[in-house]
C-alpha cells in the first residue's frame, strides 16, 4: 500500500491513525461480546474503517454526515461517548432511541448524525434535503451520506443522484463498495466496471478510491470537500474496499473464496498504516502499546456504565406519547372580512400566506414552479417567492419525500406536491418507514406536509382518481387530514404547515372548482383533530368526510324527513371519536360513508370502536357505506356505480326505519 503524506504533520498522521485504530479496538470487544451472548447483534466495519475515519476527519463538526450500519468510526470520530454507543447497542436509556431501534438506526442532532433506516436507499433523498437546506442558507457547508454497492441498485439511489446533480446540491455521495450485498457478489448486483462510472449518467463529478488507505482518502477528500464548499455541487466517489466479517456475525463469510480473503487480509487499513507509521519513525510502539492500552481501558469503564445501566421499563404513556413531536396548537382566529372563493382558491390561498409567514418553508413538486402544477394552486408563487422555495422536480417522489425530511432535519419545513395521490406510492416508503417512524425512534421532527390531489367523480381512471388515505390512517406517526369545504381546507391547512408532524394533506379534485364558500381573507388556523357537526337531528348519525360530505348532504336536502346529526370530521388522524360518541349516545344510529372501497377502509375502523365503546347505546347495527371493492373504473356509468354515492340513500333509509 503506497502511503503519500504530502504535506500532512506528524501530529495530523497520528490523529488519522487513532481514528482508526480506536473503531477497531471496540469492534474487536464487540466480537467477544457477541460471543458471550452479551450483544444481540453486531455489523462489522473490519477492513472498512479508513473510510469513515477518513470522511470524518475530512467534514467539520457542524457538516451532517449519513452513515450505515458498517461505519462506526463515524461516531467515534465525532467523539461521542462510548457509554452511550454501548448503551444504544444493549438498548438502554442513555441510547439514542430509549431501547426502540438497534445498531446504528438513530440520529443526533449533537453529533450531526443521521443513521440509516433498514431501507437503505431513503437516506440518500434525505442528505439531498439537508444540502438543499444548506444551499438555501449559503453557508457552504457539505453533507455525505453513505451507502453500499448493494443499495446503488435501488430506485432511491438514482433518483437522489438525479435531484443532487439537477440542483447542485453539494452532497458527498459515498459507495462503501466491499464487494458483497450480504452474500451476492458484486457481478450479481450490476454489469458496469466500476459503479464511479453511474455519476457520468448524472452529469456528476466521480472519483474512485482505495477505501483502505487512510491517506489517499484524507488527501483526496479534502481537496474536494474544499471545492465542494466554494463551488456547490454533488461528488460521487467509491471506495474499493472489502468486507472482513460477515453482513452480520451470523452469517459467516463460507461464500467469500479464501483466497480473496487472504488477499484482503494483507490490505488492511489499520495495519498497514500502523507499519507505515513505525518506519517512518512518526509512531514508537511503546506510544502504540500505550494508545491501545487506554483506549481498551476507555472501552471498559464505558462498557461497565452501560452494562450497569438499568433496563428500559415499559411505560403505555411513554411509547404512545412519543409517536408524535409535542406540538402547542397556535390559534389564529379568522377574521371579518371574507370574499367567496373556491376550494381550489382557498388551497392557494392558504398557501400564499403560508410562504409569507414562514421564510423558512419550501414545497417540492412536478410542474410547479412557473406553470403553477397540474391544478394550478402555486401559479404566480414563483414571482413571489423565487425558485429557491418554488421547487420544480424531476419524476422521482421517493426521493423528493426524502428531501424533505432532510429539510426538516436542517431546520426548514417543506411541502410536497403529488400532482395526484395515485403517485405517492413511488414515495411510500419514506413516507411510512421514515417521516412517520422518525419522533418514536430519536426524537426528530418530521416537517413535512405531503399535499394530496384524489378522488373520483372525474372520469380519470385507476390512476388518478384513488382516494387512498387508508394507507396512512393505519400507521402510527403521522397525521391524516381530509377536509370537505373551502374555509376548512385553508385553516387545516396552515395549521398543518406549523404543525412539526408529518401530515397527510387530501385535496379531493372534483372539490376544487365546484365548491364555493365564504372564507376570511386573513391567515387563520384551525385545530386538527377536531369534526364538525354540519347538521343536528335525532334520528341518525351520519359519519362521512371529503365528498362524502357533499353527497350526505345532498341526500338530506332530497329526504327532509330525516333527522340527522351530520359529522364532517375533517381530520382522519387524529381523530375525533368524541364528537362522534357524542352523537350516537343521542341518536342510537350511526352509519359511515366513505368513497374508499369498503374492505380496510377506515370506516371500518370507525365502525369497531363504535361497537366497542357505544354498543349499550344502538338500536340498530353500524352501517357502512363505501365504494365497491374495485380499482375505480373510467367510464362514466361505471365509475358511478362503482362510486358509493349511489347506494348511501338507500341503506340511510333502511338504518333509520330499522
Amino acid at each position: 500500500m503506497n502511503f503519500e503524506r504530502r504535506n500532512l504533520s506528524d501530529d495530523q498522521l497520528l490523529d488519522l491513525y487513532k481514528r482508526l485504530l480506536k473503531p477497531r479496538l471496540i469492534e474487536e470487544k464487540m466480537l467477544i461480546l457477541i460471543r458471550q451472548g452479551k450483544v444481540s447483534k453486531w455489523f462489522s466495519g473490519i477492513g472498512q474503517e479508513a473510510i469513515s475515519c477518513g470522511i470524518t476527519a475530512v467534514l467539520g463538526k457542524d457538516e451532517y454526515i449519513l452513515p450505515m450500519h458498517r461505519n462506526l468510526g463515524v461516531f467515534t470520530g465525532r467523539d461521542i461517548p462510548l457509554y452511550r454507543l454501548f448503551s444504544q447497542w444493549q438498548g438502554k436509556a442513555a441510547g439514542f432511541t430509549k431501547g426502540r431501534d438497534r445498531s446504528f438506526h438513530f440520529g443526533t442532532q449533537e453529533y450531526k448524525i443521521i443513521g440509516m433506516i433498514s431501507h437503505l436507499g431513503p437516506q440518500m433523498g434525505v442528505a439531498d434535503g439537508i444540502a438543499l437546506a444548506n444551499k438555501l442558507k449559503k453557508n457552504g457547508k457539505v453533507t455525505a451520506v453513505f451507502t453500499g454497492e448493494g443499495a446503488t441498485s435501488e430506485g432511491d439511489f438514482h433518483e437522489a443522484l438525479n435531484i443532487a446533480a439537477v440542483w447542485d446540491l453539494p452532497v458527498l455521495f459515498i459507495i462503501e463498495n466491499n464487494g458483497y450485498g450480504l452474500s451476492t457478489p458484486t457481478n450479481e448486483q450490476y454489469r458496469c466496471e466500476n459503479l464511479a462510472d453511474k455519476g457520468v449518467g448524472y452529469g456528476m463529478e466521480a472519483h474512485i478510491l482505495d477505501g483502505n488507505n487512510i491517506l489517499e482518502i484524507y488527501n483526496e477528500l479534502s481537496e474536494i470537500v474544499e471545492s465542494m464548499r466554494t463551488n456547490p455541487r454533488p461528488v460521487l466517489i467509491e471506495f474499493k474496499t472489502f468486507r472482513m466479517r460477515g453482513h452480520e456475525e451470523a452469517s459467516g463469510t463460507k461464500y467469500v473464496p479464501q483466497e480473496l480473503m487472504d488477499m484482503w487480509a494483507e490490505k488492511d487499513p489499520v495495519d498497514n498504516f500502523r507499519r507505515y507509521l513505525l518506519k517512518q519513525n512518526i509512531l514508537r510502539q511503546d506510544k502504540d502499546d500505550q494508545w491501545r492500552e487506554e483506549i481498551r481501558k476507555e472501552i471498559d469503564d464505558n462498557l461497565l456504565i452501560a452494562n450497569t445501566e438499568a433496563d428500559i421499563k415499559a411505560t403505555y404513556e411513554q411509547e404512545v406519547g412519543d409517536v408524535y413531536a409535542p406540538y402547542d396548537f397556535e390559534e389564529i382566529k379568522p377574521g371579518s372580512e371574507t370574499e367567496n372563493i373556491r376550494f381550489v382558491d382557498a388551497i392557494s390561498q392558504g398557501l400564499r400566506q403560508s410562504f409569507e409567514r414562514h421564510e423558512n418553508l419550501v414545497i417540492m413538486g412536478q410542474d410547479i414552479a412557473e406553470y403553477g402544477g397540474a391544478f394550478k394552486i402555486t401559479d404566480g408563487f414563483v414571482d413571489l417567492f423565487g425558485k429557491d422555495r418554488i421547487k420544480n422536480t424531476p419524476i422521482c417522489e421517493s426521493a423528493v419525500v426524502s428531501a424533505g425530511m432532510g429539510l426538516s432535519i436542517n431546520g426548514y419545513k417543506s411541502i410536497v406536491e403529488m400532482q395526484f395521490a395515485d403517485f405517492v406510492s413511488t414515495g411510500f416508503n419514506p413516507i411510512v418507514n421514515y417521516l412517520a417512524k422518525v419522533h418514536y425512534r430519536w426524537g426528530e421532527n418530521a416537517d413535512v406536509v405531503v399535499r394530496m390531489p384524489c378522488g373520483g367523480g372525474t372520469q380519470a381512471g385507476p390512476f388518478h382518481s384513488q382516494t387512498n388515505e387508508a394507507w396512512f390512517t393505519k400507521t402510527p406517526g403521522l397525521k391524516v387530514v381530509y377536509p370537505a369545504f373551502p374555509y376548512d381546507a385553508k385553516g387545516l391547512l396552515t395549521a398543518s404547515i406549523n404543525d412539526p408532524n408529518p401530515v397527510m394533506f387530501f385535496e379531493h379534485k372534483l372539490l376544487y372548482r365546484s365548491i364555493y364558500q365564504d372564507v376570511p381573507t386573513n391567515y387563520y388556523t384551525l385545530p386538527l383533530g377536531q369534526a364538525a357537526v354540519l347538521r343536528e337531528g335525532k334520528d341518525v348519525t351520519i359519519v362521512a368526510f371529503g365528498a362524502a360530505v357533499h353527497w350526505a348532504l345532498e341526500t338530506l336536502d332530497k329526504n327532509p324527513e330525516i333527522s340527522a346529526d351530520l359529522i364532517d370530521l375533517r381530520t382522519l388522524q387524529p381523530l375525533d371519536k368524541d364528537t362522534v360518541y357524542k352523537s350516537i349516545k343521542k341518536t342510537n344510529k350511526v352509519i359511515i360513508l366513505q368513497e374508499d372501497s369498503l374492505f380496510g377502509g377506515i370506516a371500518s375502523d370507525i365502525a369497531a370502536m363504535i361497537t366497542e365503546d357505544c354498543f349499550e347505546y344502538l338500536d340498530g347495527p353500524v352501517r357502512r357505506v363505501a365504494s365497491l371493492d374495485t380499482p375505480i373504473p373510467f367510464t362514466k356509468a361505471l365509475e358511478d356505480q362503482y362510486l358509493a354515492k349511489g347506494r348511501f340513500e338507500e341503506t340511510l333509509k333502511e338504518l333509520v326505519a330499522y
